[in-house]
C-alpha cells in the first residue's frame, strides 16, 4: 500500500502566498519524479510543475517565476510554494509521484486525493 497525502490548501486572497505539501507513506522503495498538477472546474486536469529524483524540475508556463517545487528526500515530501496567487490559480491540487515498491519495481503512478486552493477576494 501507498498513500499520498496532500495538505495546506485553503483560501487566500490575491497576490498571497500557499504552500502544500504532499507525503508519501506506505511500502516505498523509491521515489522518482514527484509533481504538482490541478484541474479547476470544467477544465482538464493540467501539470503544475514536476522535480525528479535528482532535483530537476519543470513548470508550466502559468506559474513560472510564482511557483517552487521542491522535494525532500528523507521525509518523502513534496512541496509546491505558490506565490503571487492569482484568481485563475483556484483549482484542486494533486499530487502525484512515481514510487517503486521493490528494487525490480519500475515504478508506477500514484495520486493523492486533492486539496483546495480558492484564491478570491
Amino acid at each position: 500500500q501507498v498513500q499520498l497525502v496532500e495538505s495546506g490548501g485553503g483560501l487566500v486572497q490575491p497576490g498571497g502566498s500557499l504552500r502544500l505539501s504532499c507525503a508519501a507513506s506506505g511500502s516505498i522503495f523509491s521515489i522518482n519524479t514527484m509533481g504538482w498538477y490541478r484541474q479547476a472546474p470544467g477544465n482538464e486536469r493540467e501539470l503544475v510543475a514536476v522535480i525528479t529524483s535528482g532535483g530537476s524540475t519543470n513548470y508550466a508556463d502559468s506559474v513560472k517565476g510564482r511557483c517552487t517545487i521542491s522535494r525532500d528526500n528523507a521525509k518523502n515530501t513534496v512541496y509546491l510554494q505558490m506565490n503571487t496567487l492569482k484568481p485563475d490559480d483556484t483549482a484542486v491540487y494533486v499530487c502525484k509521484a512515481v514510487i517503486s515498491r521493490a528494487i525490480w519495481d519500475y515504478g508506477h503512478e500514484y495520486w493523492g486525493q486533492g486539496t483546495q486552493v480558492t484564491v478570491s477576494s
